[in-house]
């Protein structure tokens, strides 16, 4: 697992930070939107309790070293608008997942981009990953799309790998190898 210290990326419009207990409110509007949610392995949340305890888990995470969670934050507004987590750390391969979610508000603006953009070199330079791995529904086009302008390849499809609120769904797996890595 790499050793994970406190850090903070800034881009131009966005900052990503690590979440902390101030952020419940925020994450739960997130993870509480069934829009978010729809291509996730996960219904929608329904309490508060939820955030917090993600929440936990993410801290009591970064102090294991197993994932990293960033909180997605307009600058201008200080909002914390999504999240990008690294987890699944494989130190032999130098290899970890990619996960990520945004409010549909603002959803359109290139904000996801720009934040993976710096995660992705974070993961490839502080982090010293040679591979990083995404898992999406095939049904989400508009993360497939992300995914392929940031050079991930898709290597992979996986029938009925999920069933999420009786829905059964797909798997199409991505991979993004540090020399394809061009920002």
């Amino acid at each position: 697992m790499p050793i994970l210290q406190a850090v903070t990326l800034d881009t131009e419009r966005l900052q990503l930070r690590w979440v902390d207990a101030g952020d419940a409110a925020a994450l739960f509007a997130l993870f509480s939107d069934p829009q978010v949610t729809r291509y996730w392995s996960m219904p929608p949340w329904t309490a508060i309790a939820q955030a917090e305890q993600s929440i936990q888990d993410s801290l009591e995470a970064y102090r294991a070293g197993t994932s990293l969670r960033f909180g997605i934050v307009v600058r201008e507004t200080g909002q914390l608008v999504g999240h990008i987590k690294l987890y699944d750390f494989f130190d032999a391969n130098r290899r970890c997942d990619i996960g990520y979610a945004l409010l549909p508000a603002c959803w359109g603006k290139g904000y996801l981009s720009e934040a993976l953009k710096a995660t992705l070199d974070y993961a490839f330079s502080a982090l010293d990953m040679n591979r990083i791995e995404a898992d999406i529904d095939p049904r989400n086009a508009a993360s497939q799309k992300l995914l392929e302008r940031m050079h991930f390849q898709r290597e992979g499809y996986m029938r009925e790998r999920w069933i999420v609120n009786g829905e059964i769904c797909d798997t199409a797996f991505y991979g993004l190898l540090k020399r394809d890595w061009c920002h």
